[in-house]
């Protein structure tokens, strides 16, 4: 297969990207300098040797240990997590600047047309519950996009933890954040409202 034409199908695969946006990442790349493109082959090189997945929030994170440096800091609250659905929607919560506790990441959120879970995190999150608690688990935040499939990963995971956590009080992000909206995509004010009036 032609080189140019291998790597436009390979952006393609992103998130959000169409064959028109590929074909403009390709255009840029081949307008480039060498160094701009040895430094992108070697950045993709390193993801493989260098991240490793946190065994606490199930972030991917640079770091040499097990746990990543946000769940290893002392600092950090332990009575509440917020549960996002993916590593960029921890990114926003931690741009914000108005959330000092604790993540899990779930891997994604329910989806609609099969309400398949599989490839979601939920049993992770579940038999973790018992040592957060020991640690001073209070509080469970659902931290999901405003949108359809947010809302059914929100109920679900209410319902699971009303049976494996009753101790522990579950709220959900306010609607700060306007219906069908990303969490990747909000402002920290925008955060720092749906934190607020969570229920």
């Amino acid at each position: 297969m032609d080189p140019i034409e291998r790597l436009s199908r390979i952006f393609e695969r992103f998130p959000g990207i169409g064959p028109r946006q590929a074909g403009r990442f390709v255009a840029y790349l081949l307008r480039s300098s060498p160094a701009l493109r040895r430094e992108l082959i070697d950045s993709i090189q390193q993801l493989g040797g260098s991240v490793r997945q946190c065994q606490d929030c199930q972030r991917y994170h640079a770091g040499n240990g097990k746990a990543c440096g946000i769940c290893l800091n002392p600092q950090r609250d332990r009575s509440q997590i917020a549960v996002v659905a993916s590593d960029t929607d921890l990114a926003a919560l931690e741009r914000s600047g108005t959330f000092r506790g604790q993540y899990f990441v779930l891997g994604g959120t329910i989806s609609l047309a099969s309400e398949n879970t599989s490839g979601l995190r939920m049993e992770k999150l579940l038999s973790s519950l018992a040592s957060r608690s020991q640690s001073g688990l209070k509080e469970v935040i659902l931290a999901f996009p405003a949108n359809p499939e947010g809302d059914a990963t929100t109920v679900r995971i209410r319902e699971d933890l009303t049976v494996h956590a009753p101790e522990v009080q579950v709220t959900a992000l306010g609607r700060g954040l306007s219906t069908g909206s990303e969490l990747e995509y909000a402002d920290p004010e925008t955060i720092k409202s749906a934190l607020d009036s969570r229920r």
